[in-house]
């Protein structure tokens, strides 16, 4: 088929030379909208200079036997669009960082799934297993090849089956979903990836729009189904803008090469010790200091400590908790996961947005989600905690929130990477506990820590809470009181409040503590790293 030297875009019927198009990731210039981008060029506008190497080119459905028609289609869409089926895989280099690769191609039929498009995907996974690749894979389709009926039903579980194994080898997967991603190919190889990104207003779903409309007898909104929805749902952890894919795609390929090979450097530093009578404030004065506006939260060390963070988001299950901030970070040179409690204090509509730091049930799934990736790509888990306790309210416990809690804390005791946790404001009840199943518990001097607000404890021991200060100061909730009980091992000195101003002094400390810790792990066994984290707990 012979191109036309220009694109008409669909959602503004702009029409566009085709070679500025190209140099525009295929965007129109008119209304930004996302056209058609074909397997081909889109690899071209991903990979390193003549370095992608085709696989199973030449992979074809044996015809014989099938219907004429059916064999027809495929020839005619074949030499239509000089594509021998919906899917190109083999592999390529970015930023000279080897990956493998398949992009499918919706010209070939809706890039519906049948025998090859499936064959051709298990194929990438399994030979990307046996090179030691990792895989990056853009799918777009319209579901389940119908021509093919159980056969092509038949490839998600083959598929699914080869990204468990390559998986299983601690093998990176990264899948990019673009429109549409619909049916089999969603409720197979496309959603189960490590880092999921959905393209900007791509449609991706199981049963389409219009089938879900006859069946409800109503309306469904013009979001559903987008890309925004999916991140609102914890389905994706991210929207992908197509001009940043390779970056972004570069940038995760670089921080996966630091997982758990990293060596550091010997610190000459003292301890940090506890020394009694550090400061003259109150323990509610403590209380007070600890919820200051001022003081900073969880994306302001992020933001110092760690040299790159890339935020992942969702629980894959039923949405994102915007309590909790977390994702991976390079941390000199070695990747981490990194999760934090985000209470937004900084103006009531961020407080609001982040639930004050109170996390519900999809929170507490993220970040067993993370901590699990961690533990699959051998990266420490670092976490800081900032909360006035779990959610309280009808959708957290509708949603089991006792049994999230549970859960966390149950597999949190056995990820075989070292955790560190990090007290930075106040942290109540098993919403604070949720983040320090640790191998190391550290408290900044003006934090707090306690079973809940020292105006509930009062509420419920005095039936007044208007005692809140009277119970600060009984409740054993300060760093110094913590340390002498081995329940913080660290404390992390505040010469003045930590606040805004001088927060770089702080994370000058912080980061040559880190630094001494991945050090003190980085030869434990992983046995060794669980059984310490269990007696830490057994001995209370």
């Amino acid at each position: 088929m012979q191109k036309t030297d220009y694109r008409i875009c669909r959602a503004c019927n702009a029409k566009t030379d085709r070679k500025l198009l190209k140099e525009n990731y295929f965007i129109c210039p008119e209304c930004g909208g996302y056209l058609r981008f074909h397997a081909d060029e889109r690899i071209q506008s991903l990979a390193d200079e003549e370095s992608f190497r085709e696989w199973d080119q030449n992979l074809e459905l044996d015809v014989s036997g099938i219907e004429d028609a059916y064999a027809q289609k495929l020839a005619e869409t074949s030499e239509k669009y000089n594509l021998k089926e919906a899917v190109i895989t083999g592999e390529i280099k970015i930023n000279g960082i080897s990956a493998a690769i398949g992009v499918m191609d919706s010209r070939f039929l809706m890039a519906s799934m049948g025998y090859v498009v499936g064959e051709k995907v298990t194929r990438l996974f399994e030979r990307a297993t046996e090179k030691k690749l990792p895989v990056i894979l853009f799918s777009c389709s319209g579901g389940a090849r119908m021509q093919e009926g159980i056969i092509s039903l038949m490839q998600m579980s083959k598929t699914a089956a080869a990204v468990q194994k390559h998986s299983e080898e601690g093998l990176l997967y990264i899948s990019v979903l673009t429109n549409p991603t619909m049916g089999g190919v969603t409720a197979s190889f496309a959603m189960l990836a490590d880092i999921i990104f959905a393209e900007k207003s791509a449609v991706v779903g199981f049963a389409g729009r219009r089938v879900i409309e006859q069946n409800v007898g109503d309306r469904l909104p013009d979001e559903f189904q987008t890309a925004e929805f999916q991140v609102a749902h914890g389905f994706v952890d991210e929207v992908m803008l197509r001009e940043e894919t390779r970056d972004r795609l570069g940038l995760l390929l670089e921080l996966h090469r630091k997982n758990g090979t990293a060596r550091y450097r010997k610190w000459n530093i003292k301890p940090l010790t506890v020394r009694k009578n550090r400061t003259c404030l109150t323990p509610w004065e403590k209380v007070k200091y600890a919820r200051s506006a001022d003081r900073p939260m969880s994306r302001d060390y992020i933001d110092r400590l760690f040299q790159v963070f890339v935020e992942l988001k969702g629980d894959r299950i039923s949405g994102d908790d915007h309590a909790v901030v977390a994702g991976i970070a390079e941390f000199h040179g070695q990747a981490v996961t990194v999760i934090g409690q985000e209470r937004g204090k900084k103006s009531l509509k961020d407080a609001v947005y982040r639930n004050w730091g109170m996390m519900l049930p999809c929170g507490y799934r993220k970040v067993l989600r993370l901590m699990k990736q961690a533990e699959k790509f051998h990266r420490p888990v670092i976490c800081f905690i900032d909360t006035i306790g779990a959610a309280c309210g009808r959708e957290a416990e509708e949603a089991g929130q006792g049994t999230m809690i549970a859960n966390l804390l149950e597999e949190a005791a056995a990820i075989k990477v070292p955790i560190l946790s990090v007290l930075i404001g106040e942290g109540y009840s098993g919403g604070a506990l949720a983040l320090a199943v640790a191998n190391e518990v550290w408290m900044m001097e003006n934090a707090v820590y306690s079973i809940l607000s020292p105006e509930g404890y009062a509420s419920i021991l005095w039936k007044d809470n208007r005692r809140a200060k009277e119970a600060a100061r009984e409740m054993k909730m300060e760093a110094d009181d913590l340390c002498r009980l081995q329940i913080v091992d660290k404390v992390i000195e505040e010469k003045e409040a930590v606040n805004s101003r001088n927060i770089d002094c702080v994370c000058r400390v912080l980061n040559r503590e880190i630094l001494q810790f991945m050090e003190r792990y980085s030869n434990k066994s992983e046995k060794d790293i669980v059984d310490e984290r269990y007696r830490r707990y057994r001995k209370y």
